[in-house]
């Protein structure tokens, strides 16, 4: 099996966008995969510590931090795979 993870950042303008925008930029993004032979598996969530900058002199010193992001997982049978599922 292969796999591949993309990073899903969905933009919405909050005085004239619902939730339904959010819905409609993840589905072309599962769509374009799928014509790619893509199946989608699941959204994640990760959460990773970003370092803190020091910055020159402690001038435009930044904290670190946690930053969350959402990746799509796609999953793909390798060419030995299908062989073997279709008797080949």
């Amino acid at each position: 099996m292969e796999y591949t993870v993309i990073p899903f950042t969905a933009t919405l303008d909050q005085k004239k966008e619902t939730a339904a925008v959010v819905a409609q930029q993840l589905c072309r993004l599962i769509e374009q995969y799928s014509n790619q032979g893509w199946k989608y598996v699941r959204l994640e969530g990760v959460s990773t510590y970003v370092q803190p900058h020091s910055g020159c002199f402690g001038i435009g010193a930044k904290p670190g931090y946690m930053a969350s992001y959402q990746m799509v997982v796609f999953s793909k049978e390798t060419r030995h795979e299908s062989a073997v599922s279709s008797g080949h």
